[in-house]
């Protein structure tokens, strides 16, 4: 084990790593840091997911989530609708626009792991991802 930095800085290394290469694969659709990406797949996986379920779905703070949405909306991927059981809570729903992003946004992901596990056996890349999954349940 390499001692020179604990495990919990090299995962802020590579997570901002990570988002920095990621803002730059989405950035020519309009999409940029905050996880809008992660707002906007929620989204087309469940269209007229209410605002505050997104929020918790994801586990961001409301204010995170109004900005996301908000920047979805202005760049023409979702729209936001009342919701007419609760006048207070907004719903949203892809545009078509943001449909017919879905298929390139998941290449875009696929793209982006497959360079960020390039050094892992497939075997590794799994083993990984469910110590990293324990670890954030533990």
């Amino acid at each position: 084990m390499n001692e020179r930095y604990p495990i919990s800085r090299w995962i802020s290394l590579l997570y901002r790593q990570n988002q920095k290469q990621l803002k730059e694969r989405l950035k020519p659709y309009g999409l940029g840091g905050g996880g809008q990406h992660v707002f906007l797949k929620n989204i087309l996986l469940h269209p007229g997911i209410r605002q505050d379920q997104l929020t918790a779905n994801l586990i961001f703070d409301k204010a995170t989530t109004a900005r996301a949405v908000q920047h979805l909306e202005q760049e023409g991927y979702i729209e936001r609708r009342i919701d007419e059981q609760d006048r207070r809570s907004y719903l949203l729903y892809p545009t078509p626009k943001g449909v017919d992003f879905l298929p390139v946004l998941q290449r875009l992901l696929n793209e982006h792991n497959a360079v960020v596990t390039r050094n892992l056996s497939a075997e590794e890349e799994q083993t990984l991802a469910n110590l990293l999954q324990k670890m954030y349940e533990g």
